[in-house]
């Protein structure tokens, strides 16, 4: 394990030069991983575990996320199984269920933690939130933790590329005295790129705030609310997506993600250079209030209990998927999906 210093903070990382995939592969080459759920997470996890060399089996419930199992190679009993077997066959038990149906799964999956075993997540959600949640672990299992940085898509594109998606990773309980080992090794094997420390609390209050915030919640709203401007001023679809959306996501996001912002204030003209820096204090003090009223309702825990009462609701996915189509329908994006056919790659 290596000590990084960040901006002048040191903290603890390890890379994949120092606990190379073979190494990852003898800690756990008695064990037999099963992922629970196949959505968000699942498919990107267990597909890279499986192609680099572990044991790994599927826990899914029946229905259109089975079938995708299925497609994707897992052989009902043999590596595809229900919940309670998936459990019941592992040493590993990995929980990227949705947080609600880890509650509702929580009674199965606890009934086959024997002493030993780990019990991995990659949120901090059900563990941070016991309370709610009502998920609290055996004192003689591990307590584990990979979070990957980014979508489950985005980890199996970027294996599949030759590429690793940084991870964090937490320990909230050493039974056995091998929980590091196991889930180092286990974040080297799902494809981190490189994995550094934090905790189960740390990981949910910064995910929350971050998929809240810049990640989705937050550009949505800054995005949405400069392309009203430019359209209220008599500013075409067109015109007003591309200099909002398009040159934002294709031109300068890959450049400052290289090299960045600092590098990007440098390298744009003196115009842009001047607005930018002149600029970028009103809009952070325009947000910096909403982002910490945001931190301090993920904190307090009203957040997750929103989302156990929303998503626990029998009627949730239609109601999601009514405020998803309103997004899909709206004139951005319905502008955006006629910009990006006209982008030469499509062409």
């Amino acid at each position: 394990m290596a000590i990084m210093n960040f901006g002048g903070v040191n903290e603890n990382v390890v890379t994949r030069e120092e606990f190379p995939l073979e190494k990852a592969r003898e800690v756990l080459k008695d064990e037999v991983i099963a992922v629970l759920g196949y959505g968000v997470q699942g498919p990107g996890q267990s597909l890279n575990l499986r192609d680099n060399g572990f044991n790994v089996i599927v826990g899914q419930r029946p229905g259109k996320t089975y079938d995708k199992a299925v497609a994707d190679g897992w052989v009902p009993g043999e590596t595809l199984f229900g919940i309670e077997e998936a459990c019941e066959r592992a040493t590993i038990i990995q929980v990227l269920l949705s947080d609600a149906a880890q509650i509702q799964c929580w009674p199965t999956i606890k009934k086959h933690l024997t002493a030993g075993k780990a019990l991995y997540f990659s949120h901090g959600f059900a563990i941070t939130y016991s309370d709610r949640t009502h998920i609290v672990p055996p004192a003689d299992v591990d307590v584990i933790m990979i979070a990957p940085k980014g979508s489950g898509t985005s980890l199996r594109r970027m294996f599949l590329q030759g590429r690793g998606l940084n991870s964090s990773y937490a320990i909230y309980q050493d039974a056995t005295g091998r929980a590091w080992e196991r889930v180092i090794a286990l974040g080297i094997g799902v494809g981190s790129g490189y994995l550094f420390e934090t905790t189960f609390k740390k990981e949910v209050y910064s995910d929350l705030t971050g998929e809240r915030g810049t990640l989705m919640g937050a550009i949505q709203g800054l995005l949405l609310a400069q392309y009203e401007t430019l359209r209220e001023h008599g500013h075409e679809p067109s015109e007003a997506f591309n200099e909002t959306v398009e040159e934002l996501t294709q031109s300068l996001m890959p450049l400052f993600g290289e090299n960045g912002m600092d590098w990007m204030y440098a390298n744009c003209s003196t115009t842009a250079q001047r607005g930018a820096l002149d600029w970028m204090g009103p809009f952070h003090d325009a947000v910096k209030p909403v982002f910490e009223k945001l931190y301090n309702e993920v904190a307090c825990g009203n957040e997750a209990q929103r989302s156990i009462d929303s998503n626990s609701q029998p009627d949730y996915r239609e109601k999601l998927n009514a405020e998803l189509k309103a997004l899909h329908d709206s004139e951005m994006w319905q502008a955006g999906a006629v910009v990006r056919k006209l982008r030469p790659e499509n062409n």
